[in-house]
């Protein structure tokens, strides 16, 4: 299945685990599919038969609302049934509506509480150099969660330690729970902020698959620095009456706009 097929088939798998459920966040996850689906189909190296492998990649989603978009992407990888899929978000169910450490095979670690993401995957990059193991560890952030000044401490701290065996992806999608990022606060110039911690910065078209996977494949982009990945990304995108729009940031689905998205989704 070609990638963009696959980035196809995640975003109707989140549309039918929210309908569901009656969950939230649909915009946040399906402006993270594109960057996940370079990741897991692409460069993260990572095997679903044994997914406690001391060498595999680690990914964390730090923004963790988002979920849905990577337990559609660990299912379709073959870590767990898809038919758990059908659990998201409801009483009892295995899917938290936040990335919940054990719930499945796959999620590295509990996010939702943003800011947290990447000083844990600091940590597991320092783990990795102390024990001389080659793995790799990638975070997923949202734009919104860079108002954090966690962030900017953990930022600080892994270009001291010239971490180069982490990577961090911004979702920069433009909103954030209240606004747009530049009302709410500015984050510009964010290449220069993280290069000016001592990271190797790019930006690319958080949808142009092929691109990222060729970007993925360069890290680290500087022997020496950790990489930050700007990834450029529309809020609800494959959904055109989602895209760039605050309130699928909080919105349901109901019945007929789950059967519109479906539709248009093919």
């Amino acid at each position: 299945m070609k990638l963009e097929e696959r980035a196809k088939e995640i975003r109707r798998k989140i549309i039918r685990m929210a309908a569901k459920s009656r969950a939230s966040h649909i915009g946040s996850a399906l402006s993270a599919v594109d960057i996940l689906v370079a990741l897991y189909f692409s460069e993260m190296r990572v095997n679903p038969e044994e997914p406690e492998h001391l060498e595999r990649d680690r990914f964390i989603l730090s923004k963790g609302h988002g979920c849905s978009a990577l337990y559609a992407t660990l299912a379709m990888k073959g870590f767990f049934k898809e038919d758990i899929l059908e659990t998201y978000c409801i009483d009892s169910g295995k899917l938290p509506g936040h990335a919940t450490l054990h719930c499945v095979h796959g999620v590295e670690a509990s996010t939702g509480s943003l800011g947290h993401g990447l000083p844990i995957g600091i940590g597991m990059a320092l783990a990795a150099r102390i024990d001389g193991q080659k793995y790799r560890t990638f975070v997923l952030m949202s734009d919104g969660e860079c108002d954090e000044g966690s962030v900017w401490e953990a930022a600080m701290f892994a270009g001291h330690n010239k971490l180069d065996n982490l990577v961090a992806i911004i979702d920069y999608n433009k909103l954030q729970a209240f606004g747009y990022t530049k009302e709410v606060l500015d984050l510009e110039p964010l290449s220069k902020k993280w290069e000016s911690f001592g990271w190797a910065a790019k930006e690319v078209d958080g949808h142009d698959i092929a691109t990222m996977c060729k970007l993925f494949a360069k890290v680290p982009f500087e022997n020496g620095k950790p990489s930050v990945v700007i990834a450029h990304t529309v809020k609800g995108k494959g959904v055109s009456f989602m895209e760039g729009k605050l309130e699928w940031h909080y919105k349901s689905l109901k019945p007929e706009e789950e059967k519109k998205v479906l539709e248009e989704l093919g």
